[in-house]
């Protein structure tokens, strides 16, 4: 009676089971379908229709080859260059792979520093910078500095830097290029990113944008063809 009793039980398990199991593997399967590949497919699509250039990245081109992007920020360091904010983006270390080295910009390991405002070491880091740069920029020791040219963003990886500091930055870069100050302000005037439908964010300067026009400005005039 007992053994009946066990293997009805076991029947019973063994329809519920296969009754449920079709419609579950049918909605795994149409889950996958719609949201890993209906969708994504059809996203891509019409942002590669409505928006193309976002959609592939927002490449910055010069002679026909990609050289960066409008929404990740690059390293600068040399005078003639304008210099993006700074980074507290890391890396692996050449010498030794199982520790980190600063390595600002590395677009693979955005991050930012998690430091609060009350940390020693973030506090010695803004005055560090501070003063170095008021230094490559010419400015008094008691000068102030733009909170973006001492302060990293939360990306770590800001492709822009503000007004007033591109301002400031335009006497050292003139100098290191030979240029007229007068242009090169007329230049990150050229080069401002107005706010979204003139509400959203502030006026800013995409770093490499600039930067590629300054090469262009500074570029020899070619001789006219004959």
């Amino acid at each position: 009676m007992q053994n009946d009793q066990s293997t009805s039980a076991d029947l019973s398990a063994a329809s519920a089971f296969k009754g449920i199991a079709r419609p579950v593997l049918v909605s795994a399967l149409l889950f996958m379908v719609v949201t890993g590949l209906a969708y994504p497919l059809a996203t891509t699509g019409v942002a590669n229709l409505l928006f193309p250039s976002q959609a592939q990245g927002s490449l910055i081109e010069r002679n026909g080859q990609a050289i960066g992007s409008r929404q990740i920020g690059q390293y600068f360091a040399r005078p003639e260059y304008f210099h993006s904010r700074p980074s507290a983006t890391s890396g692996p270390d050449p010498q030794d792979s199982s520790k980190t080295v600063d390595q600002p910009y590395n677009a693979g390991a955005s991050a930012a520093s998690n430091q609060g405002v009350l940390s020693k070491k973030l506090l010695t880091a803004v005055e560090e910078r501070a003063i170095a740069y008021r230094q490559e920029n010419g400015l008094a020791a008691n000068a102030a500095v733009p909170v973006d040219a001492v302060t990293a963003s939360g990306s770590g990886l800001d492709p822009h830097i503000s007004i007033a500091n591109a301002n400031i930055q335009a006497q050292r870069v003139a100098r290191a290029r030979g240029l007229a100050v007068d242009r090169v302000l007329a230049l990150i005037n050229e080069n401002v990113d107005r706010p979204q439908f003139g509400l959203f964010g502030d006026p800013r300067v995409n770093v490499l944008a600039l930067n590629l026009a300054l090469d262009a400005a500074a570029a020899p005039a070619r001789p006219a063809a004959q």
